[in-house]
């Protein structure tokens, strides 16, 4: 029965403790274990040493009914993987003429030497099951105790580890557990709302749903509402994704811009090219970034008309019209500034929409009254311009992406509030 079934992940190999090589294998393991309907519990890391991985591995089947491991079957004296299970299970090495023989074959067939070290990854422990990898010299292997625990030992590096998993582990482990049901994910985006309101105003949804589960999660300039289902077909995990995700839009409703791996200039870009509007923006304090955001967008020029940097106030004046009296009076980062950035910049490039961006990035140049991070977006329409204030607390490349995120964000409101003469 595939109820209680919990795995856990270890990761072998100093080099991953120092920070030299980043951990990539454990969350690739953990993705792709949960959308198979197991559940990762605990994980991992420990360094090339023996007795370490030992203990890690005696803690790891006390807890759970799976154990997998990836690093350290390689053929140096710092790989130690192997040895350390089969002394924790009390399991010999056996050397395998099977794996023996492919090793050789994998050498002789890219015309290089085989070193006597590479023996080595031949030992597999008595009575587990081999792994094949076609991709390396490294296989894995499998050891199913006596309790019903398996625990599956693979090579560390990505390019093989990876079809082992999908193609031989985890096969194994839903047979072995009778794993029926599987586990999928949705991610619903907001932006415009901080964390804490967000969670407020689905806290009871939170609270009471047990399938789908919901979390929270928060990254610069958006929040993520990550909804995971468990079920045994994906139609049943469909509808009830669907009937949970109704239910928070109800909640969350405008702040909501997209789903999964959809970004905000991507929903952007969607709506203008649905209303069939044009825009341009006028960048200070962001340096370009919302036009680099824009233009990233295959078929950006079907609505993206142009862009400019107007850093200093004698760009304002001299490319936007911006008036020099007016940023003598009220400066260059203002809301009067900001207005008059997005109306030039309208009028200059004959757009339907335009955007001015004015800001304090950091780390200098703020003060009592204009603090670093203060930020006005305006927009300029044929309904005229509009404009907001902004507080960003970030370090100077953090509010210059939160500026571009909020910007963006003005004109995908904008733009689902109106309708243009293009649109049918």
């Amino acid at each position: 029965m595939e109820k209680g079934v919990g795995a856990e992940i270890l990761t072998i190999g100093t080099e991953l403790l120092l920070g030299q090589t980043i951990d990539t294998n454990s969350a690739y393991i953990g993705e792709q274990l949960a959308a198979a309907g197991i559940e990762v519990c605990w994980k991992s890391t420990i360094g090339d040493h023996e007795a370490r991985i030992r203990t890690a591995l005696r803690t790891a089947l006390t807890r759970s009914e799976i154990v997998i491991t990836t690093g350290g079957l390689g053929p140096t004296e710092d790989d130690l993987t192997c040895r350390a299970i089969a002394a924790e299970l009390s399991r010999p090495l056996i050397l395998d003429q099977t794996v023996l023989e492919s090793i050789r074959r994998r050498f002789t067939e890219r015309a290089l030497v085989m070193s006597g070290n590479n023996e080595r990854q031949a030992m597999i422990p008595e009575a587990a099951t081999v792994l094949p990898n076609p991709h390396g010299t490294a296989p894995g292997f499998a050891i199913r105790l006596e309790d019903g625990r398996i625990v599956a030992a693979m090579p560390g590096v990505p390019s093989e580890m990876r079809p082992m998993l999908n193609e031989q582990v985890i096969p194994r482990l839903r047979e072995a557990f009778g794993v029926k049901s599987r586990i999928r994910s949705r991610t619903l985006k907001a932006c415009g709302i901080t964390e804490s309101a967000l969670d407020e105003t689905i806290s009871d949804l939170t609270r009471l749903s047990r399938n789908p589960t919901i979390a929270v999660l928060a990254y610069p300039g958006e929040i993520h509402i990550r909804l995971t289902v468990k079920a045994e077909s994906e139609t049943e995990g469909d509808q009830l994704l669907d009937d949970l995700e109704t239910k928070i839009r109800n909640r969350v409703g405008e702040y909501l811009f997209g789903r999964d791996e959809e970004r905000l200039e991507e929903v952007v870009g969607r709506l203008l090219l649905d209303a069939r509007a044009t825009v341009a923006i006028a960048e200070s304090c962001t340096g370009g970034l919302v036009c680099h955001r824009l233009t990233n967008l295959p078929g950006s020029s079907a609505f993206f008309m142009r862009g400019e940097i107007v850093y200093s106030n004698d760009a304002k004046e001299r490319l936007l019209g911006v008036p020099h009296e007016l940023i003598a009076e009220h400066g260059a980062v203002s809301r009067p500034v900001a207005v008059a950035m997005a109306v030039g910049m309208r009028q200059i490039a004959g757009t339907d929409l335009a955007l001015g961006i004015t800001g304090i990035a950091g780390p200098g140049g703020g003060t009592a009254t204009k603090p670093v991070g203060l930020t006005y977006i305006a927009l300029a329409s044929d309904d005229g311009a509009t404009s907001r204030e902004y507080r960003f607390l970030g370090d100077r490349e953090t509010n210059k992406l939160l500026a571009s995120q909020e910007a963006l964000d003005v004109l995908r409101r904008h733009l689902r509030s109106h309708r243009y003469a293009g649109q049918s």
